[in-house]
Formats: C-alpha cells, structure tokens, sequence
C-alpha cells in the first residue's frame, strides 16, 4: 500500500519542493526541488490507504487526528503545493464512484422537505463565543472583507465591506429594514445607525448569535428599533420591507432551495423595494459541497455559481439590477483569519481540544485556497422587483460611500462583545 500512496503523491506532485515520509518509514522526495519546502510525514499504513481512497475527506481528517503530520510547513503550504499542480481532480474509478454517490445524496438532502436549518446553524455558530473572539475583527464579521484600498487592515477592510453593501441598499430615512441571516448583529447596527429613524429587523437560527445581537442593541441604546429574532425565513410572516439585505446566508439555503427562497424575498419585498444578496459563488455548478466542510463545517451548505443563482431570481418575479464580482477579497479574509487562530492556538487549544484546533486550521487554510486556486469569489446581487427603484447607473455607489466614511468618522467606538 505505500507503493500505491508514493505513485499518487509522485503523480500529483510534479513542481514543488516535498519530503515525504511513508508509515515504513521509508523517506522520498517528491517534485522538482521548486518552491517552498514542506515536509510530510504519514504516521501508519491504515492512514495512507484512507486518504489514498478518498483524499477529499480523509486528508483533513488525517490531519486532525494526527495521522497525517506536518514537519516542515504548515497544512496551507502543503495544499498549495498540490493545488499549483492539478487543475483537475485525479480519480480512478473508486474514486469516481464514492464522488457520484455523494453528489446525489447532497442533491436529496437539499431537497428533503424535512427542516433542518436550525441544526445545522447550531452545529457551526452555536459554538463557544471565545472560538470566533480569536480570529474576528472588533465586530464580529463572519463573511469576506473587502480590501478596498489594497493593503488595509482586516478591521477597516471589514468596515469597507459593510459600507459597500449599504451603499448598493439605497438606504433613506425611516425605511423597514430585513437582515435574513444577521450573524452578531454588526450590519444591522451599522445601517441603523447610519440611517435616521431605520427600523431593523435581524433575524438568525443561532441562539447564541441572537444573545449577543440583542445584547449589542441594547448597549448601544438603540433595540427599539434594531430588533433580532430567532426565526427560519422560510416561515416568516410580516409586511413587506422596504429593503433587504442577506451577507453570508445563502450558502446555507442548498440547491434544492433556491426557488422558495426567492419565492419569499419576493413576498416580504416592497414593490418598490431593493435587495443585496452577498454570497460566496464559483464559477460553474459543482453539484456538492466539499466532503470535509460538509461533515465537519456547514452540514448541507453548498456554494452557488451566478448561473445557477440567477434562474431563481427571475423565476419568483424578481429583477436582476445589479452584479458584482469580487474576486479575492475571500483569500485576504481568510488568510488574516487563520494567522490570528494560529497564533492564538494554545488558546483555541483549551477550548476545544488539539484535534478541533487542526479541524478549524484545516478548515481555514483549505477555504482560502478554495478562493485562491479554485476561482471561488464573492458575488453581490442586486434585486428589485422594478426597474425604477435603482438609478441607470453606479455612480450613486461611491457617492453613498463617501457619505458614509463621514457617519463612520463619528460613529461611537464599538463596545468589546462580552459574554
């Protein structure tokens, strides 16, 4: 078996610099001596086996357990090594198959009418609080920043990324305002308190998110019209809001829920109303969700491309006003993000365990190399159901911007989340 495991890796690994040592203890390198050197070491046969059969899950979870070790480098280098060689996946019919069946059983799970929304928040966001206080920003950002200048700081660029989005909203005065999927509350407090008189309503499937989301409202005085609400939009009854806006949600609505998720933004949107939607894409239909993040991560998400977006869109009656790519922005976030949970290890460590701290390492570095080598991006969708509620040009982005930069010059400092 470690004959068969040398001549994948040997396979794969063409350019790059790689020591390699099998369970046998036997020693290769592998590639052309180019790049940074990482070193390998695979601490028993069984292990080998497992991740030659299927490296897509067994890979990280080798790592997790210890199995699969890192001698010289880090998890990120070692990816990046075999993502600079492959443009496509190397399968053999095993290989193959075990992909099919996942496919279609991530198909089914999309489409089940049963209701598991609730879980698979709590499964990632119900987390202990301190996990996220060691790698997020002052607000709590879980979604790309958006590094605009180049260069900025993960902090400011966060702040960049919340001023784009309400920028595209067309926020006025005294407008009613729906957050679907409001993380720790950061946008809605922002755009509220940019806005005269805005009344928000936040809603998530976190219990704990909600907690702190109130919490915030309330410190900053302003819960009586920033409200958070433990609510699924799928059963969400109100009037319809003026605007609408969802960062980082709807990579959790699966496939199978596109329609009935338009569908509702169709019925909880003014007609004259506006929506952004922010969410990870790629740049085709991939049908499933990465094995490792499916089990470990986010149970049952699966990131869209624009094509399969748009139909659903249009289908519920909506129009499309406004798309923007943002390529990148992801692989910054995410880098800044696992430095910072790497550096704080020995604290994420007496959280959790060692085994959740390479989970969540492995989770980090593998999504930025999603961004950075698989052609992921940010798309931000702008919805309307008429064509007259957004002007004939962009020129209103960076002047709503501007306006902002000054309500942020004397916005009152953001009080430390406690909990």
């Amino acid at each position: 078996m470690a004959s068969g495991f040398l001549s994948i890796v040997q396979k794969i690994i063409r350019k790059g610099n790689l020591k390699l040592t099998l369970a046998n203890g036997e020693t290769h390198t592998v590639g052309d001596g180019s790049g940074d050197f990482v070193a390998v070491r695979i601490a028993d046969e069984e292990a080998e086996k497992l991740i030659r059969r299927d490296p897509t899950l067994k890979l990280g979870e080798m790592y997790m357990d210890g199995r699969f070790i890192l001698e010289h480098g880090n998890i990120y280098d070692f990816l990046a090594m075999v993502k600079q060689n492959t443009t496509n996946e190397i399968f053999d019919i095993p290989m193959a198959a075990l992909l099919i069946g996942r496919i279609a059983l991530q198909q089914l799970k999309s489409r089940l009418p049963v209701n598991h929304n609730k879980r698979n928040v709590a499964h990632h966001y119900d987390l202990s609080e301190r996990l996220f206080e060691l790698f997020l920003d002052e607000d709590w950002q879980y979604s790309c920043a958006y590094f605009d200048p180049p260069g900025i700081s993960l902090e400011e660029a966060q702040v960049a990324k919340k001023r784009h989005i309400a920028a595209k909203m067309l926020l006025e005065p005294n407008q009613r305002v729906l957050e679907i999927g409001s993380g720790w509350g950061g946008m809605g407090l922002y755009i509220a308190e940019a806005t005269p008189g805005l009344d928000h309503t936040g809603i998530t499937l976190s219990e704990e998110q909600l907690k702190i989301s109130r919490d915030r409202a309330e410190k900053r005085g302003i819960a009586d019209r920033v409200r958070f609400e433990l609510q699924d939009y799928r059963t969400m009854k109100a009037e319809p809001f003026d605007r609408i806006v969802s960062v980082g949600m709807f990579e959790h609505v699966g496939i199978g829920n596109f329609p009935g998720y338009f569908k509702k933004v169709h019925e909880l949107l003014a007609d004259d109303g506006v929506m952004v939607l922010h969410s990870i894409a790629r740049p085709k239909p991939s049908f499933a969700t990465n094995a490792f993040i499916e089990k470990y991560i986010f149970p049952q998400g699966y990131i869209p491309s624009i094509g399969e977006t748009i139909p659903a869109i249009e289908k519920a009656g909506l129009l499309v006003r406004d798309v923007e790519v943002l390529p990148l922005h992801y692989a910054y976030t995410l880098r800044a993000w696992r430095e910072r949970f790497v550096a704080r290890k020995a604290e994420a460590v007496a959280l959790y365990d060692e085994r959740f701290f390479r989970m969540w390492e492995f989770y980090l570095a593998g999504s930025e190399i999603g961004f950075r080598w698989d052609e992921l991006f940010i798309m931000q969708i702008q919805i309307t159901k008429n064509q007259y509620s957004t002007p004939d040009n962009r020129n209103y982005i960076p002047a709503a911007e501007n306006k902002l930069k000054e309500f942020e010059a004397v916005r009152p400092p953001l009080e430390k989340i406690t909990f």
